[in-house]
This record gives C-alpha cells, structure tokens and sequence, in this order.
C-alpha cells in the first residue's frame, strides 16, 4: 500500500520568500522527495524554521574544498517538490531555469527571497559630487531567469535593470539597478515585519532612507507604480514608454524573448 503523502501548509508570502530562497540558495533532491536550502547563517534557517514552523532540523555540510562549513534546512515532501516542479523550478536549475510562474500578488516575497539569496546591496562614495550611492545586484548562471526576471520586475514593479555578463566568471550573469531603482524594489520588496536576512533587511532599509537629489529617473516607471498603488515618493507624472533602451538589457538570447511571451 503506498505511503500517504504529507500535506506542506504553508502558504501566502513565505511560501513564495521559500521559493525565491529555494531558486537561489536551494536544490531539489533526485529522489523527488527531499528539497535542501542552505545558508551560512545559522540564525536565519532558525528564524525560517519558527515563522513557517518547518520540523526539519538545521544540519550542516562543506563545500568543495571542505573547509567552507555552511547550514542546511532539508524539506522531505513530496507535494512541495512537485509544486516546485510544476512552477518551473529544475533539479539542476543553476543553468537551465528560465521563469516561474509565481502570482503577480506576491512577486515582492518571492523577489525578497532571491535577493537575500543571490542579491548583493552596496553602497560607496561618488568619487566627483561624494554623494552615497546604492546598487541592487541579483546573481544567476541563467541569463534566460535573469532576463524574465527583468521584464517581471519592470512589469510588476515599475523599475528597470541592466543585464550583464559577469567576466570572472564563464557562467554567470547580473542584473543591476541603480540607486532610484533600487530604492523603488527595496521598499516594496522589504515591507513591516516580513520574513527575510535581517543583514540583507538592514541593508534595505539604510538604502530606502538615503537621499537622492534626482526627482526622475528613466530607471522608475511612475505609472507602473501609481497602478501598485505603492507610495515610493513625490513623482511628477513622468510617463516613459518601455523600450530596449530603457531597458537597458544587454544580454537578450532568442530563447529569452520566447520564455518571456510565455509567461505574459
């Protein structure tokens, strides 16, 4: 008699943080069953284990080198793992994800997720006018995800990235955001008492607040977010049409396109 399936009853935001966490820092077993995520941070796999109340224990493992000790939190169900699937997510996704399916509602979880996976938020200081200046930088070895991703995140969020490919590495690229883009993302994506890094929160959270002395940016699109309904600020009405060049994407394969009229 076959075994009965566990129910996973997590739902709403953290199941879609999980997601955006699992297609950045996870991987799905071959069995079908087991799903891994893994951090360096002990603190923050505790932290998700008591807000989802997941009852695996948080183990630990090496890297390649075996000195490099990282934690890991390892989901055993298999209705997770084939929701996992039917999303888009892939066994060996590192290279060959392309999008996923998640509902517009709740992109900013998601986009949460993989930012405190695979996104890097930094400061430093203009060398010419001193001012702070903030980046948001999301990693992936696919540059089929990172294109769907910009166009979601232009669609969902009203704000445009830049596409390129990493040189110190053969496969790996980046979609970057400027200063006024970043803060636009940021505010939505960290909102009160959500479930994240609170390094990655902190970090957010000091770019939100920086000031800015433009009032537009092509990088924004106003209407985008007026439809949101999000407050980001004083805008002026400044409606730009998208295009390749506001886009800025650098890195458009053929395949690309075709993943992204998929998703619609």
């Amino acid at each position: 008699m076959p075994q009965k399936r566990k129910q996973f009853n997590i739902k709403g935001p953290k199941l879609w943080y999980l997601v955006g966490l699992i297609v950045s820092d996870g991987n799905l077993s071959p069995d079908g069953r087991h799903v891994d995520i893994t951090s360096s941070d002990y603190e923050f796999l505790q932290e998700i284990k008591n807000s989802t109340e997941i009852k695996s224990k948080i183990g630990f493992k090496y890297g390649s080198n075996k000195k490099q000790k990282a934690f890991r939190i390892q989901i055993a169900n298999s209705n997770f793992y084939d929701f996992l699937i039917s999303i888009g997510l892939t066994r060996k996704k590192s290279l060959t994800i392309g999008a996923i399916n998640v509902p517009e509602e709740f992109f900013v979880d998601f986009l949460r997720g993989l930012i405190d996976g695979d996104g890097s938020i930094r400061s430093w200081e203009h060398p010419a006018n001193f001012r702070e200046q903030w980046s948001l930088r999301i990693s992936s070895g696919s540059g089929k995800f990172l294109y769907w991703l910009s166009e979601k995140i232009t669609h969902c969020l009203g704000a445009c990235g830049r596409i390129h490919k990493d040189n110190k590495s053969e496969h790996n690229y980046v979609l970057k955001f400027g200063k006024i883009a970043a803060q636009n993302i940021l505010k939505q994506c960290y909102y009160k008492n959500s479930l994240g890094l609170q390094r990655k929160n902190r970090l957010a959270q000091r770019c939100i607040r920086s000031n800015t002395s433009w009032q537009k940016s092509k990088t924004v699109l106003a209407e985008v977010n007026q439809r949101r309904g999000v407050e980001i600020g004083k805008r002026s009405g400044l409606k730009i049409q998208r295009s390749v060049r506001s886009l800025r994407v650098q890195v458009p394969p053929p395949a690309c396109f075709r993943a992204i009229s998929s998703v619609g």
